[in-house]
C-alpha cells in the first residue's frame, strides 16, 4: 500500500517517478478508489471537483474528478490543497504532475482546463513533467555551471572528438584557459536557456577588442599568464562555445545552439614560412648555441623540427620505443590525428643516433623526461642567438617544411604522409615501415633544408 504522505515531495516542487497504480485507483490500476492514510478506500471521494468539495477536503484526503480522468485535488497534513493530474507516458511510465496550489489562479475549473492541456500533450506523445523538469534545470543552470560540467566530462574522457577519441589533456587545458579567460567573464552569469546569438556576438566582439585581456601572476616564480584576445582568439573561443552549447542541447538544457549562424572572423593565423636568409640565420644560430652553452638536446630538437616538419609536441614526446632506425621509420602512437607512421630522412636519423638512450629521445636537462622548458630554450636559440623575429615559431618550421616540399614538386598526398596529416595515415595503420618513395621524399626535403641552412651542416655530438 502506498501512503499519500510519501508523495509530499511532488507537491513541494520536486519531481520523481512513483508507482501510482493504487494512488490513481481505477485510472491505471485495478482498484476502483485510492487508498487513504487511515486505510479506507475513499469510495465517496470520486466525484466532480467543485469549490465546495475542495473546501470540505480533510487532511490526507484526495478527490478524483469524474469529468477528467486522472485529475484530482488533494490535501496533505497541512492546510494546503493542490491540483494534480496522473498520466502514463508512451514508454509506460506513470507520472504525477502538480498543476498548482488551490487559490489564484487555480480553481477547480482552471485546474481542470490545465489538466486537459497536459493530457493533450500526452496524447501527442509528450511528457509534460519531463519537459517542466528540463526547463527548470536549464533556467537554473548558468553558462559558468555548464562549462564546469563540460570540462568535468572532458577530464573523465566522456567527450569524444571527431575521431571518436577522448580529448587530449593539452586540448582540455586550452579549452579551460579560453573558458576562464573569455567565456565565463562575459557570459558566465547567464542562464543557459537564455543565451541568444546576440550574446554570443557580444562575447566575440569583447574578445576581439581586448576587453577580456589580462595579466595574471602564476604560482611558479617569474611566471605570468598573459591573455591578449584578438580576432584569432575570438574565432577559436566562439568555436569552443559552439561545442559547449552542442553539449547543452544533447543534455536537454536547451533546444537549439545559439552559436549557429554567428559569423566568425578569420582566426588570424599566418601561414608564415622561412626565407632563404632566415634558414641561414637559424643554421648559424644552432651552431652558435652550442658555444653559448644551450642544452644540447634542445638544439637537436630544433634541428629535428627543421628536418622533419613534425609538430612540436610530437618531437618533444618522441620515445626510443617508437623509433626504428634500421627501417628509418617512426611509429607515433599518439598524435593530433591518432597513431601515425612517419618516414625518417638519413639526416633526421643521425640527429636521433646522437641522443643518449633512455625513454625519451630529446630529454630534459633534469632527467629522462620531456623538455618542459622548451619554449624558453627555443626563444633563446631562435630569437636571441639566431636573431629571427618573434613570429618564428615551431609551427613556422612545419609550414616551411611543407612549402619546401611543394617547391620541390611533391604531391599533396606525399607531403601529407611526411607530415602525418589526417587522412594520410589511417590506411597505413597496418604498415610498419615507410616505403622507398616516402623515404626518398623525406631525404630530398631534408637535403634541401640542410643546403639552405648551410652553416648547420656540421653535426654536433651530444653528451648525456
Amino acid at each position: 500500500m502506498i501512503e499519500l504522505d510519501r508523495l509530499s515531495p511532488i507537491s513541494q516542487g520536486r519531481f520523481a517517478d512513483y508507482s501510482l497504480t493504487r494512488i490513481a485507483g481505477g485510472i491505471f490500476g485495478t482498484e476502483p478508489h485510492p487508498v487513504l492514510m487511515d486505510g479506507s478506500t475513499g469510495a465517496a471521494n470520486k466525484r466532480k471537483i467543485t469549490l465546495a468539495e475542495v473546501r470540505h477536503l480533510g487532511p490526507n484526503e484526495i478527490i478524483w474528478d469524474t469529468a477528467v480522468t486522472g485529475f484530482a485535488a488533494r490535501r496533505q497534513r497541512g492546510a494546503k490543497i493542490s491540483y494534480v493530474v496522473v498520466y502514463r507516458t508512451t514508454e509506460g511510465r506513470q507520472r504525477l504532475y502538480t498543476i498548482g496550489g488551490h487559490g489564484s489562479p487555480w480553481t477547480p475549473d482552471t485546474a481542470r482546463s490545465d489538466a486537459l492541456r497536459v493530457l493533450g500533450e500526452v496524447v501527442q506523445g509528450g511528457d509534460p513533467l519531463a519537459d517542466r523538469r528540463s526547463l527548470r534545470t536549464s533556467t537554473a543552470t548558468t553558462v559558468s555551471m555548464l562549462c564546469d560540467r563540460y570540462l568535468a566530462d572532458a577530464d573523465a574522457g566522456r567527450l569524444l572528438t571527431r575521431r571518436r577519441c577522448a580529448k587530449k589533456a593539452s586540448t582540455i587545458a586550452t579549452d579551460r584557459s579560453r573558458i576562464d579567460a573569455h567565456i565565463k567573464p562575459v557570459l558566465g552569469d547567464l542562464a543557459v536557456a537564455a543565451v541568444t546569438r546576440l550574446d554570443v556576438e557580444r562575447m566575440m566582439h569583447a574578445v576581439i577588442e581586448g576587453r577580456t585581456a589580462k595579466r595574471t601572476k602564476l604560482p611558479k616564480a617569474h611566471a605570468l599568464s598573459v591573455i591578449r584576445g584578438g580576432r584569432g582568439a575570438a574565432s577559436r573561443t566562439v568555436g569552443l562555445l559552439g561545442g559547449v552549447m552542442t553539449y547543452a542541447v544533447r543534455h536537454g538544457l536547451r533546444a537549439d545552439n545559439p552559436v549557429l549562424g554567428v559569423l566568425r572572423p578569420a582566426d588570424g593565423r599566418r601561414e608564415r614560412r622561412l626565407g632563404i636568409k632566415e634558414y641561414a640565420a637559424i643554421g648559424a644560430g644552432l651552431v652558435a648555441a652550442v658555444d653559448d652553452g644551450v642544452w644540447e638536446s634542445s638544439i637537436a630538437a630544433i634541428r629535428f623540427l627543421l628536418l622533419t616538419g613534425w609538430r612540436r609536441g610530437e618531437v618533444l614526446g618522441l620515445r626510443w620505443a617508437e623509433v626504428d632506425l634500421d627501417r628509418r621509420t617512426a611509429r607515433l602512437s599518439d598524435t593530433k590525428t591518432g597513431s601515425s607512421m612517419r618516414p625518417l630522412a638519413v639526416a633526421a636519423c643521425d640527429v636521433i643516433r646522437a641522443m643518449p638512450r633512455g625513454e625519451f629521445v630529446f630529454r630534459a636537462p633534469t632527467g629522462d623526461a620531456p623538455m618542459g622548458g622548451f619554449p624558453r630554450l627555443w626563444s633563446r636559440v631562435v630569437h636571441r642567438i639566431a636573431g629571427l623575429p618573434n613570429d618564428v615559431t615551431p609551427h613556422v618550421l612545419r609550414h616551411s617544411y611543407a612549402s619546401l616540399a611543394a617547391d620541390l614538386g611533391m604531391a599533396d598526398a606525399t607531403i601529407g604522409a611526411l607530415l602525418g596529416h589526417a587522412g594520410h595515415t589511417i590506411t597505413r595503420r597496418y604498415i610498419h615501415s615507410a616505403d622507398a618513395a616516402l623515404l626518398a621524399a623525406a631525404d630530398k626535403v631534408a637535403a634541401e633544408t640542410g643546403r639552405l641552412m648551410a652553416a648547420c651542416l656540421r653535426r654536433e655530438s651530444v653528451t648525456p
